[in-house]
């Protein structure tokens, strides 16, 4: 593909695989053994399913879900707007919830899917990012596990994507901007 931008290395899939072991053993430590997970689609697809591997090795054995919300379309900047698209099937009530996603950047999407959560009844909804880009926060939101934190550089791989591409990288990576 002539037109493919290149992509420098963030965090390689080596630093990645072993932050989520690290996470996950730390998350089997701290939260109760009926925990429900659940992923917010698309991005968090490959983390999550790393996650959940790991939450196994750690001897977490807990019940996954999916939330599809949508905020982005095919650009690159929120619209502010969140949307579900594919609600979860699992009842949440009196539950404990890891949210997981790919990244926290501007809030808005996590601090919907807290909310809904919350407003279902769930017991508490602990949120769990790979990546916190805290300079772009626009909603009062704080992860309570996180793998990374970025800067305000345009991150793709391993799930996170530019217009739908380069989800499936091994690595986190940078678009080198063309000019």
């Amino acid at each position: 593909m002539a037109d493919r931008p290149t992509v420098n290395i963030r965090f390689s899939a080596a630093e990645i695989a072993a932050r989520v072991e690290t996470m996950a053993v730390e998350l089997a430590g701290k939260l109760p053994p009926d925990t429900l997970v659940v992923s917010v689609l698309k991005g968090s697809f490959v983390f999550a399913a790393d996650l959940i591997r790991a939450l196994s090795h750690a001897g977490a054995d807990w019940s996954m879900d999916f939330l599809t919300l949508s905020s982005y379309g095919t650009g690159t900047e929120t619209s502010g707007r969140v949307r579900v698209v594919r609600d979860i099937v699992d009842d949440v009530r009196g539950r404990d919830v890891l949210l997981v996603d790919d990244i926290l950047e501007s809030g808005l999407t996590l601090s919907f899917a807290k909310n809904l959560l919350k407003e279902r009844g769930a017991h508490r909804v602990w949120v769990c990012t790979l990546l916190d880009k805290p300079a772009k926060r626009r909603a009062d939101l704080t992860a309570d596990f996180i793998g990374f934190v970025a800067g305000d550089e345009f991150l793709v791989g391993y799930g996170l994507d530019w217009a739908h591409r380069f989800r499936g990288l091994p690595y986190i990576g940078v678009v080198e901007k063309t000019s």
